[in-house]
């Protein structure tokens, strides 16, 4: 009641003075007014100005934006052409406020789309069967300095294949190292696929011929997809967040040296989660068999020792991996 009074009250003598008369206090007034929906305010139709457009005007600029000509030009490219040749309908501006009149303020230029790219969908079952490379920035001795390290994995043992320091990216390196790594290996014809990002290095010349000469496959990432290349960017993570990582290398040599240290204890001594807890060594030479059998016996005699310690159940090696996959279709069942 207080505050309708006060409201009543206000055109006549303001709102302070009325809350003084009645004991009301002001900011309570004020608050609640803020917290009131605004009035609807009656729209009045704005006239035209007189620099508007006529009707036939509109539909002149409309009709050559509609054209065969211009269908797929831009109101800027229309109103510059249309200026070249000594005509001038309206400003680009009012050409985009007549388009979106007309719900027409979309892209207009005629643009080559192309065909969505299909994920790489590749499944290795033994070693040597799918190669992954990529390449990796490591930081130099002064800012804005780097050395480039190729690397080659094996995706179905995570082997790293072969490696390289290079001072910079060239597609002349990638083919030279992966010329090495195919003798190396043994690789015959129309067994490997070579799997890379769209880099200029992985996509040039130079390296398809030399895999199509070496009967190997070659697969790409789709633009943009990270995900599409796991098994080398998990590598290049392990690497860089190696204890004894330095923040700058001194030197390309220091590089390489580092590097050589590293690529020794991954293959032979890095117990990698992905393969059972197995170094890659021993999946990419056969040993994992042997290993494993090792691996369930001497679990079996503690087991046999101490049966109260496992209260779940008898103890058993992670699996010997029989698959790898980039991007394993969903439809498709595969055993890890």
């Amino acid at each position: 009641m207080i505050e309708q009074t006060v409201e009543e009250l206000t055109p006549i003598v303001g709102t302070r003075p009325a809350c003084r008369a009645l004991g009301a206090a002001p900011a309570t007034i004020y608050r609640r007014r803020r917290r009131r929906p605004p009035e609807p305010r009656s729209r009045r139709s704005r006239p035209a100005p007189a620099r508007a457009l006529s009707q036939a005007e509109r539909e002149a600029v409309l009709g050559e934006l509609h054209s065969e000509r211009f269908v797929d030009s831009s109101p800027a490219q229309v109103w510059a052409t249309l200026l070249d040749e000594g005509r001038y309908l309206a400003s680009e501006r009012t050409m985009y406020r007549l388009l979106a009149a007309n719900g027409e303020v979309r892209e207009r230029r005629d643009q080559l789309t192309h065909p969505p790219y299909a994920a790489p969908e590749l499944l290795a079952e033994r070693p040597n069967e799918v190669w992954s490379w990529d390449i990796s920035k490591l930081k130099g001795p002064a800012k804005w300095t780097y050395y480039y390290l190729y690397a080659i994995l094996d995706v179905f043992s995570r082997y790293a294949v072969g490696w390289t320091v290079q001072h910079r990216e060239s597609a002349s390196v990638a083919e030279a190292l992966i010329a090495q790594a195919v003798c190396q290996q043994r690789v015959g014809r129309d067994q490997l696929t070579v799997h890379a990002d769209r880099g200029s290095s992985m996509t040039s010349k130079p390296v398809a011929f030399l895999l199509a000469d070496l009967g190997v496959l070659k697969s790409h990432s789709r633009p943009y997809t990270s995900t599409d290349n796991p098994y080398s960017e998990a590598h290049f993570k392990t690497l860089k967040y190696r204890p004894g990582f330095p923040q700058r290398f001194d030197s390309i040599e220091h590089a390489r040296a580092f590097c050589r240290a590293f690529f020794d204890w991954y293959n032979h001594q890095h117990r990698h989660s992905g393969i059972g807890l197995m170094t890659p060594a021993t999946i990419h030479h056969g040993r994992a068999k042997t290993v494993h059998a090792e691996r369930t016996r001497v679990l079996d005699a503690a087991y046999a020792a101490t049966p109260e310690r496992f209260v779940r159940h008898t103890p058993t090696p992670p699996p010997v991996p029989a698959a790898a996959w980039i991007n394993k279709p969903n439809t498709q069942e595969v055993a890890h």
